[in-house]
């Protein structure tokens, strides 16, 4: 049976400019290597991940009656996401990712637009019916969100992507509520194994916490004490690592909800995590279920206890 997963979060109209180098020398003028624009965003990136794996995704999210918002609103018609937790707001998030050589990225997120508007809970509530999993973003909007969804009865999943301290503020509610939480090891005050152990005690909820490294991989650790590495692996090379958390994120859920398998899931979504980042707009680049497989054969994953 397909998994049933409710994404809430930001979907974004995207401009992905690939710039000569980190830091960009000031010109008039420049002409950027190349250049490509899509439909991104956190929660637009992980609902067609999950979407390409042929699971049941009910996407909450806010879109403007603007230009950018008819472009969001075709594509998401397209993936088959248009549905009725898409509410209109005064406005469309937007945003730029300026692309260096090597596939680092500058991201530059427009997000008040959306931020500005209250989502209505019952669109949350209505699409949880029967849901096996929420994904929760971090975005500002969803916060108020939270806590109501956390009595709902079903788990709770979240990214919280730069994250620095373990009692951050801002992302208390998701930590509070969330059984899986993701986040990149970019800002951690420590290294990720004595994060986790922090993270576990102040949360009881958390069962499973993994940290992105980005080129080192990444680490799962289990409210039982257990650690897995997996190591990185990036079939096509690095072109843009825009949305490779989103990625990593979305593609461990899809394998963890199917075979409840947290350590296979790792390796999947580190190897998924890696094809993505082998393309110029990786978030119009996704993999079926068979077509992870396939690749899961030709390239295996190393990991380490």
């Amino acid at each position: 049976m397909k998994p049933k997963i409710v994404v809430a979060g930001a979907v974004s109209f995207y401009l992905s400019v690939g710039v000569p180098e980190f830091p960009l020398r000031y010109a008039s003028k420049c002409t950027p290597r190349w250049m490509a624009a899509g439909v991104s965003g956190a929660a637009g990136h992980i609902a067609r991940v999950l979407s390409a794996f042929d699971d049941d995704v009910r996407l909450c999210t806010v879109v403007g009656r603007d230009a950018a918002g008819a472009q969001i609103r075709a594509e998401l018609d397209r993936e088959g996401l248009l549905g009725p937790g898409v509410v209109d707001g005064d406005g469309s998030s937007m945003g730029v990712a300026l692309v260096a050589p090597d596939g680092s990225r500058l991201g530059l997120p427009h997000l008040e637009p959306v931020n500005a508007t209250a989502y209505p809970f019952e669109r949350v509530s209505a699409a949880a019916q029967g849901a096996d999993l929420l994904v929760l973003t971090n975005a500002k909007f969803v916060r108020p969100l939270v806590a109501p969804a956390a009595r709902l009865g079903v788990p709770i999943a979240v990214d919280v992507h730069l994250i620095g301290d373990v009692a951050d503020e801002y992302n208390r509610p998701w930590l509070q509520a969330a059984e899986i939480v993701f986040c990149s090891h970019e800002n951690l005050p420590c290294r990720p194994e004595p994060w986790m152990g922090r993270l576990f005690e102040r949360y009881p909820r958390c069962r499973l916490a993994c940290v992105g490294m980005g080129a080192a991989g990444a680490l799962l650790g289990t409210r039982d004490g257990r650690l897995l590495r997996a190591e990185a692996m990036a079939p096509r090379g690095v072109v843009n690592t825009s949305g490779a958390g989103d990625a990593l994120f979305a593609a461990f859920l899809h394998i963890w909800l199917r075979t409840g398998d947290a350590a296979r899931a790792l390796r999947g979504a580190v190897l998924y995590a890696g094809w993505k980042v082998g393309h110029r707009l990786p978030v119009a680049a996704s993999l079926s279920e068979a077509e992870l497989v396939e690749l899961e054969a030709a390239y295996p994953v190393r990991t380490t206890v």
